[in-house]
């Protein structure tokens, strides 16, 4: 990828390729070929994600829809019921039926041939022991996908974590007794007491490895300088390998995987080669110590890891909408080991990235998420028998008047999240927009050169983000050696394990201004880091500022409870010695309410916090802190993060959450519009094959209804450009006689022909007989909610019977952007 420019888009009216570059031609995949010419040049680029792709590219993975030695095909069955009559092949044609690349898919058609597969095995069943025997394997085969999807995501996610975790440690110093070891796990043998464990002699910080010593100024400088340098070492590595060998493995992956699920196809986004670049530079981008975390890019690695299994399965290597079914539940396990939380994992899918999401996939995520969580669990990446590094447990109750606190975190939350949104979409359509975007590996390098200067003074940004979240959920007890449980300890009045609230001492107010510092650094810091050329996730960063911010209010209430334990708002509950306020938990809860602020999740967002804590008795202060951060945030403004990244890439995503309310008429969104020059259609028994090659030639259309003569323009059915090129092809090269004049069939019987004539080619098989219709005066919130529910790529208009016009999503993403006062033209890639 040397060069990095956008795509020249193509401004024609008329029934485009519904969801994708309209231009995108046949020459991909060895498609171009004879009088089939594109009007998109092998040089034209994509801007996909922040990355410009070349689309002239080899894909890392063969096309997700093709076998070796053949193309799944939709032969006429279906929704026209199967076709009779053999047309120039006994075979059905290889590639009819698929999608190119940068198209919707046709959810109708796919269910519809899944349903016919499935009919099809289940009458062969009864006809013999072998039938009998593969309709049980058919039926067994989601489950057993979900098996190896749960195993490959868990591993890989263990594989992250413990590599992440000693890179990490690198930075600072190596363990002599063995390199591969983390600080953690280099003192473990250690005989040094519990509060120096973290100074025992098998680890030597860089000083002490180089120096001799580890004390004094020089000491601190070449720590502080060896800590810069292999910051500076792992982002470039990762940005490197990121332009050189997968564009698609950068940023977080969710918007364009909720994209994909709504039925978009990206070849390569889910390919072998992004799934490999992703998880090393994912590892390397979390080590740099840039502010991003690892939870947002696991998902895109498990719906890698999905996409890549289908392939062993027929039914989900040959059918698209199946193939998306699978994907849902691969997100479920991407999550459930991002943070040890398989049912916030399925409930993550539900509510966040899911397009389409029957009962039975339900099950299936569910079973997926526990392989994955038990897998993770079997690795034990942390040394801890946790799955997560920030696995926390309280004890203490929480009091009435605590909400109070609990929603001004809400309000935070939900204030920080609308700010990073706008900050970040505005730095990130500056990098599409101005000379920034073609120097993605400068960006990075000085984005962590500042990023690791500013972090290493302070220790609570110095440390992993992860470890820093730890810190802060941490409740305070007798040997906790953290400056935050500093406080002056008064062991008259300890009772068991629970200590009483306390006097902050000096240590307490010293990390006070030093997370203060922290917190402003992660606010802005983030902006500017979530987007680069390289993974990303921004479900840690989100996390340790509500954290922080939860910590410090925490603090500060149980200070004020502790002095002031005679008021009247602390003097029924929270009297002197006694233990009522947990500053852990505020962070807790502060960390929900800015995620929830960032992501506008809810229900999934509280489910993953309390199985985060095993703190049941919490859902209450995480519930109203959700709630109301996603209330304040979406007063600002309407989107979350994913949503708001999918519009600036111009993605074909049809909101389901969002309702069309004006009152507009399918008439005035179809084309052709008034002064537009007339529909292109294809007659169903007249035009000959010359003639329909040159409209192929001279439009960049998806495809052409086809009426039973220009004058009636009465509808007879709707056929694809791309199985009309192949079939075509096809009976030029297979069948004899056919010519540039021979007549093209789209009927049963044709009209007989002098016996001088050229043969027929008849195409009855590819044409659908069923494509949706509505009226012209059909209101555009019934259309609308017909191209959500049903996941359609066109809807043809008629007034009378007769043919006026066409809808394709790309027509009702533009309207519903003008209904909105936003620009139709930053719909389907700017």
């Amino acid at each position: 990828m040397g060069h990095w420019r956008r795509m020249a888009s193509h401004r024609r009216w008329g029934h485009r390729e519904p969801l994708g570059l309209e231009a995108l031609a046949m020459d991909q995949k060895g498609y171009r070929r004879g009088s089939f010419q594109s009007s998109t040049s092998d040089e034209d680029m994509l801007e996909i994600a922040g990355a410009s792709v070349d689309l002239s590219m080899a894909d890392d993975d063969p096309p997700l829809d093709r076998e070796m030695g053949g193309f799944s095909t939709y032969n006429g069955g279906g929704m026209n019921g199967k076709s009779t009559m053999m047309d120039f092949l006994e075979e059905p044609l290889p590639g009819v039926g698929t999608y190119e690349d940068f198209n919707t898919i046709d959810w109708v058609r796919e269910k519809s041939r899944d349903r016919d597969r499935h009919r099809e095995i289940t009458n062969r069943s009864k006809e013999s022991t072998w039938a009998l025997l593969h309709s049980v394997s058919d039926a067994f085969s989601g489950w057993l996908l979900m098996l190896f999807i749960g195993l490959l995501a868990g591993s890989l996610a263990g594989l992250i974590d413990i590599s992440a975790h000693w890179m990490t440690d690198l930075k600072e110093g190596v363990c002599l007794a063995g390199f591969w070891f983390n600080h953690e796990h280099c003192c473990w043998k250690s005989n040094t007491t519990f509060t120096d464990r973290d100074k025992c002699p098998e680890w030597k910080s860089w000083s002490q490895l180089i120096l001799g010593y580890g004390e004094g100024a020089f000491a601190y400088i070449l720590n502080y300088f060896m800590y810069v340098v292999w910051a500076l070492m792992f982002s470039l590595l990762a940005v490197l390998l990121v332009k050189g060998f997968a564009p698609y493995a950068c940023g977080s992956g969710i918007p364009e995987i909720k994209t994909i699920l709504s039925g978009f196809i990206i070849r390569g986004y889910l390919g072998k080669w992004t799934l490999v670049i992703k998880t090393i530079t994912l590892v390397l981008a979390v080590s740099s110590g840039l502010s991003l975390g690892k939870e947002g890019p696991l998902v895109h690695v498990a719906c890698c890891c999905g996409n890549i299994l289908c392939h062993l399965f027929t039914k989900y290597r040959k059918n698209e909408a199946k193939r998306r079914e699978v994907l849902s539940a691969a997100a479920a396990a991407g999550v459930s080991v991002a943070f040890g939380a398989p049912i916030g994992g399925v409930l993550f899918s539900l509510e966040e990235v899911s397009y389409y999401f029957p009962l039975k996939t339900l099950w299936r995520s569910f079973f997926a998420a526990l392989v994955a969580a038990f897998t993770l669990r079997s690795i034990n990446p942390f040394g801890n028998s946790r799955l997560v590094l920030f696995y926390v447990e309280f004890h203490m109750p929480w009091h009435l008047l605590e909400l109070v606190p609990f929603i001004l975190l809400g309000i935070f939350g939900g204030l920080w999240g609308a700010f990073f949104i706008r900050s970040n979409i505005a730095w990130c359509r500056r990098r599409k927009t101005t000379r920034l975007g073609k120097y993605p590996v400068l960006e990075v390098f000085v984005v962590t050169a500042i990023t690791a200067i500013l972090a290493f003074p302070n220790e609570y940004t110095r440390m992993s983000t992860s470890e820093l979240i730890s810190e802060l959920f941490n409740d305070c007890g007798i040997l906790d050696s953290s400056k935050l449980c500093e406080y002056v300890n008064d062991f008259n009045s300890t009772k068991g394990d629970d200590l009483p609230d306390r006097a902050a001492g000096p240590g307490v107010y010293t990390a006070m201004w030093q997370l203060a510092l922290a917190l402003i650094m992660k606010v802005f810091i983030t902006i500017f880091t979530f987007g680069m050329k390289v993974p990303s996730g921004l479900f840690i960063p989100s996390m340790a500022v509500g954290a922080i911010a939860g910590r410090l209010l925490g603090v500060a209430v149980e200070q004020l409870a502790f002095y002031h334990h005679d008021w009247a708002i602390f003097s029924g509950w929270c009297s002197q010695g006694a233990d009522c306020i947990t500053p852990g938990l505020y962070a807790m809860v502060g960390a929900a309410a800015c995620l929830g602020g960032v992501t506008r999740m809810t229900v999934s967002l509280v489910v993953i916090m309390f199985e985060l804590t095993g703190g049941l008795e919490y859902i209450v202060p995480l519930m109203a802190a959700a709630m109301t951060s996603k209330w304040v945030a979406d007063a600002v403004g309407r989107e979350g993060i994913y949503d708001a990244h999918i519009r600036l890439n111009g993605y074909p995503f049809l909101e389901a959450k969002e309702e069309f309310s004006h009152k507009t008429r399918a008439m005035d969104v179809m084309r052709p519009r008034k002064n537009d020059p007339p529909l292109t259609v294809i007659t169903q028994d007249s035009m000959t094959v010359e003639d329909v090659e040159t409209i192929v030639t001279n439009t960049t259309y998806s495809g052409y209804p086809v009426v039973v003569s220009r004058a009636s323009q009465r509808l007879v059915g709707f056929v694809l450009r791309r199985d009309l090129i192949i079939s075509i092809e096809n009976a030029r090269k297979k069948q004899d006689g056919i010519v540039s004049t021979s007549i093209i069939c789209f009927t049963d019987y044709c009209p007989p022909l002098p016996p001088s004539s050229p043969s027929v080619l008849k195409l009855r098989s590819i044409l659908d007989l069923s494509p949706f219709t509505v009226t012209d005066e059909t209101p555009m919130e019934i259309v609308v909610d017909i191209f959500r529910k049903l996941g359609l790529r066109q809807c043809l208009v008629t007034h009378n019977g007769k043919l006026l016009g066409i809808i394709t999503k790309k027509d009702v993403l533009k309207h519903i952007a003008q209904m909105a006062n936003q620009d139709p033209e930053s719909i389907l890639f700017n």
